[in-house]
């Protein structure tokens, strides 16, 4: 059974997806984190994962927060994702800069990547996975989708001293657009980020390790069929150097995956990444 947990931290009330786990040996129920959501004036459906986007239970409590900002917000963000989706696939990246421009003077970056851009893109890989549009035309829409990261960080850099962070994936996969919508996020951030998000042999990531010293290492695998091959990369790394481990994307928001000797996220939204990774190295 899922539900949403609130919490009131200095007058702002924050949301919790959670669900009850049944401990067999105590014989009683716990509650287990699904998601950490937000303030509760800024949760919107788009942010419960999709497993748990029809509950019942979890909808009423999201209509009785603020429900005329909270609709608002819904048809902003339906209402970008369909345009963006329509310039992606014309290959228009002017009109996509702007989409991105009219959204993030009403709410932010972070939002952006997570609620407009990665959705759209995962439509377009599955319409394409589907034949519902060419190769042709997901090839247009992912390079425009690239472009548009790039052209937002570099309005968005800025210079800082933080940790190093490297961005890789394992050999095979081909999808980067994560790695690079996280780059652009970290950097923007003061992170000093290595973005290596393109397929090459293991042991050229673990020479890069050697000579550039990581404080974090992020891999991201989009295609299930990479699983395995992520999980050698990790054991790799693990073998050699003692540097933690951060493991997501769109291959681990399934409901089974294998384990990783890694930290292990899923459905892990920008603006917890920051905090997340201060955690993890500390």
């Amino acid at each position: 059974m899922v539900y949403i947990r609130t919490k009131k931290v200095k007058g702002i009330q924050y949301l919790y997806l959670v669900k009850s786990i049944w401990d067999s040996k105590n014989k009683t129920s716990r509650q287990e984190i699904v998601k950490y959501l937000g303030k509760a004036s800024e949760v919107i459906k788009d942010d419960i994962p999709v497993e748990y986007r029809d509950n019942s239970k979890v909808l009423s409590v999201l209509a009785a927060q603020n429900p005329e900002d909270i609709k608002k917000r819904e048809e902003a963000s339906e209402k970008s994702k369909k345009l963006l989706y329509k310039r992606l696939t014309e290959g228009d990246i002017n009109s996509c800069v702007k989409i991105y421009g009219d959204y993030v003077n009403i709410f932010n970056s972070a939002d952006f990547f997570d609620k407009i851009l990665k959705p759209v893109m995962y439509q377009i890989g599955d319409e394409w996975a589907n034949n519902k549009i060419s190769i042709a035309t997901e090839h247009v829409a992912s390079n425009v989708a690239q472009t548009l990261v790039k052209i937002i960080m570099d309005k968005e850099k800025t210079h800082g001293k933080k940790k190093k962070i490297l961005l890789c994936v394992p050999l095979g996969e081909e999808h980067h657009l994560d790695c690079d919508v996280i780059e652009t996020f970290l950097t923007s951030k003061g992170y000093h980020v290595f973005n290596m998000a393109t397929s090459i042999p293991s042991d050229s990531i673990l020479y890069f390790i050697e000579n550039n010293h990581p404080d974090i290492v992020m891999v991201s695998i989009t295609l299930e069929d990479n699983l395995k091959t992520g999980q050698r990369l990790i054991r790799k790394i693990n073998d050699n150097f003692d540097v933690p481990i951060m493991v997501g994307g769109y291959a681990l928001e399934q409901e089974k995956i294998p384990t990783f000797d890694a930290e292990v996220f899923a459905n892990l939204t920008l603006t917890d990444l920051p905090k997340i990774i201060c955690t993890t190295i500390s």
